[in-house]
């Protein structure tokens, strides 16, 4: 009997032993928490004029724009990587007019950043951007001719500065004496005319091609940029995005400015609304407009963009 005894104690004993031996091998197991961030943030705008009988006349309008944001985003103790993918796309359909493109936008960002310590704002840091759009261009009425194409232009820019980065306030500002941009300029037909300043064909005194135009581009300068996003009222949140670049070799102290603002209104977790404006100037860019039926290229302007929706959006 006291043998039967001290072997079920012995085997409680183990028992015990062998459940909290289990317990500590399982608190033990490596943190499954990833060091990647990631967001997706896909809408769609919609706007509508109609008519009947109405007296002050007008012409019935239709228009709708797809958007999307998608962004990962690396953090481990000294080191940061951010990627992010910005796609648009929008049409407008009027009485009596084909459809018209309105927006077309297809760009990825990425910046890779160093810090000598955990607490200091300032990284070393590395960037890159790339944009073009997805379809044909045109100086409207004109539809026959394009002036501008995927891949014609498109624009990268590489470069190697310092970043700095806010994240209370919800800004940051960064630096590159060491930036080269590079235009794509893949239509020959563009090229040739030495469209968004690549170097234009030659022609001999008989109108004969004698050079291709250059399809590519590449200059050496400074970039500085910054951007600023926060809530300034109760579910009205503005963001600034600013970009200016200039050329060391090639006129250097003329600024390419790029720079976008939008105010998002929330409406509830779905709905919102947004207002933004988007303003370039490059001096490469020449302007066309369509006099007499001709397209006349006129000298660099300032372009202005302003944006007015209201439509759904998914964040997930």
């Amino acid at each position: 009997m006291n043998l039967k005894v001290t072997f079920s104690v012995i085997t409680l004993l183990f028992l015990i032993q062998f459940s909290f031996a289990q317990e500590k091998i399982v608190t033990k197991l490596p943190d499954s928490t990833s060091n990647w961030e990631k967001k997706h943030k896909i809408g769609f705008d919609i706007s509508e004029t109609a008519f009947m009988n109405w007296n002050a006349g007008g012409n019935n309008s239709i228009s709708g724009l797809l958007k999307g944001v998608f962004t990962r985003s690396y953090k481990y103790e000294h080191l940061k990587w951010n990627n992010e993918l910005i796609v648009r796309y929008g049409v407008n359909k009027q009485d009596g007019l084909e459809i018209r493109k309105t927006d077309d936008v297809l760009q990825y960002n990425s910046t890779f950043g160093y810090r000598t310590d955990t607490i200091s704002k300032w990284f070393y840091s590395a960037k890159l951007n790339f944009n073009t759009q997805f379809t044909d261009g045109y100086a409207y009425p004109n539809t026959e001719k394009a002036i501008s194409q995927f891949f014609a232009p498109a624009y990268l820019f590489l470069g190697i500065g310092t970043e700095y980065i806010d994240k209370k306030n919800k800004f940051n500002f960064y630096l590159s004496p060491l930036t080269q941009k590079t235009t794509f300029v893949l239509n020959q037909r563009l090229a040739n005319e030495g469209a968004y300043g690549v170097t234009k064909a030659i022609y001999d005194e008989f109108g004969n091609l004698t050079r291709k135009g250059h399809k590519t581009r590449t200059e050496l300068g400074v970039l500085v940029s910054g951007q600023h996003k926060d809530e300034v009222f109760k579910n009205m949140v503005l963001e600034n995005r600013l970009s200016l670049y200039s050329d060391y070799l090639n006129k250097f102290g003329n600024i390419d400015v790029n720079w976008q603002m939008q105010l998002d209104l929330v409406v509830n977790k779905y709905v919102k609304a947004n207002v933004g404006t988007h303003l370039i100037y490059d001096d490469d860019i020449k302007a066309k407009e369509e006099i007499n039926g001709e397209q006349v290229t006129l000298g660099p302007k300032v372009q202005l963009k302003q944006i007015l929706g209201v439509g759904l959006e998914y964040v997930f």
